[in-house]
């Protein structure tokens, strides 16, 4: 594709975020052994290439760079699975080798750019590429995003992957975008005090796929009581409540949401909740951070909701992986 093909103002050096949608299987062959695949395709291709973590059934890939690194990676991935084929296929008596299919998670507010009046784009895609190209008719859940599979010959996919990056960038998403993010396989969730969690080992971690539920939930509650300060005030008692403390455990990925750049959201939270809130550093080897919550009982209520909101704010940032670093 010649430059002049994307949008004049950025060239090649505009940079896109692409998010896939893989199986376990397929994402330990992008992984590799130790990741040395992964590693590999980074350094090649110049794109940041991160993958979920999570006991899940399904990952999402997120490739992030200028368009023609993006292009690089995609070519990489899509060679990698046609081998991943043709090996499977020595052990068995096919003949005809079966195309490669790559599953691309698309904002449903591009889906119609993607798609065209009356079809009229998709079908080009399909023409000019020669790959099949397929849009889900149905949002993945709890999220505004639509998986757009391609299928064909490496080669077909990576011009596929072209030009959808050409009518992503111009037709940027309309309004906040929820991120689909696979859950996990058969965790149970667990709602406490407006918030949920999965239990994961020993500790309780916010749930992700329902955190802009939880936002809706929070809206219609009234401040909750945590446990251990049931017993309400005697009435004509000027007396606050005792202090206590709240403990949560939130992932590495997601505490940049909460902290804010140079900490101004976590000042902010502190500051119109009236909670103490602290912050464990991270420690080495574990993908969680603890964060505890000291104050009255409508202090804590106060500041998971402020939480909980923070996470529905940053739900449209959840597609751009750069957002979510700590300042």
């Amino acid at each position: 594709m010649e430059p002049n093909k994307v949008q004049p103002e950025g060239g090649l050096n505009v940079t896109l975020t692409i998010r896939l949608l893989m199986h376990g299987k397929e994402v330990g062959s992008i992984i590799g052994k130790k990741g040395e695949t992964v590693k590999k395709m980074r350094e090649e291709s110049g794109a940041r290439i991160n993958i979920s973590e999570g006991n899940c059934p399904e990952r999402i890939v997120t490739i992030t760079g200028p368009t023609d690194a993006i292009f690089k990676a995609f070519a990489m991935i899509a060679y990698k699975f046609e081998e991943d084929i043709i090996n499977s296929m020595s052990n068995s008596p096919a003949t005809s080798k079966p195309p490669v299919t790559l599953r691309l998670v698309v904002p449903a507010s591009q889906c119609g750019s993607l798609i065209g009046k009356g079809g009229s784009k998709i079908k080009e895609m399909r023409e000019s590429t020669g790959a099949q190209v397929q849009v889900a008719g149905d949002m993945l859940p709890n999220s505004t995003e639509r998986a757009v599979t391609i299928s064909g010959t490496p080669e077909a996919i990576i011009q596929c992957v072209k030009q959808i990056c050409v009518v992503m960038l111009e037709s940027p998403p309309k309004g906040a975008t929820i991120p689909y993010r696979p859950k996990p396989a058969s965790t149970p969730v667990i709602f406490s005090g407006g918030q949920a969690y999965t239990i994961q080992g020993q500790y309780a971690i916010p749930h992700p796929d329902q955190l802009t539920k939880l936002h809706q939930l929070a809206m219609q509650q009234t401040p909750f009581t945590p446990l251990g300060q049931t017993t309400p005030a005697f009435p004509g008692l000027d007396a606050s409540p005792p202090a206590s403390t709240h403990e949560l455990t939130i992932p590495n990925d997601l505490i940049g949401c909460i902290i804010g750049r140079q900490g101004t959201k976590i000042n902010e939270i502190r500051q119109m909740s009236g909670a103490q809130i602290k912050i464990a550093n991270a420690m080495e080897g574990l993908s969680e951070r603890q964060i505890t919550i000291t104050g009255t009982p409508a202090n804590i209520s106060l500041a998971q909701y402020l939480i909980n909101a923070r996470f529905r704010d940053v739900a449209a940032m959840w597609n751009d992986p750069s957002s979510m670093t700590t300042s």
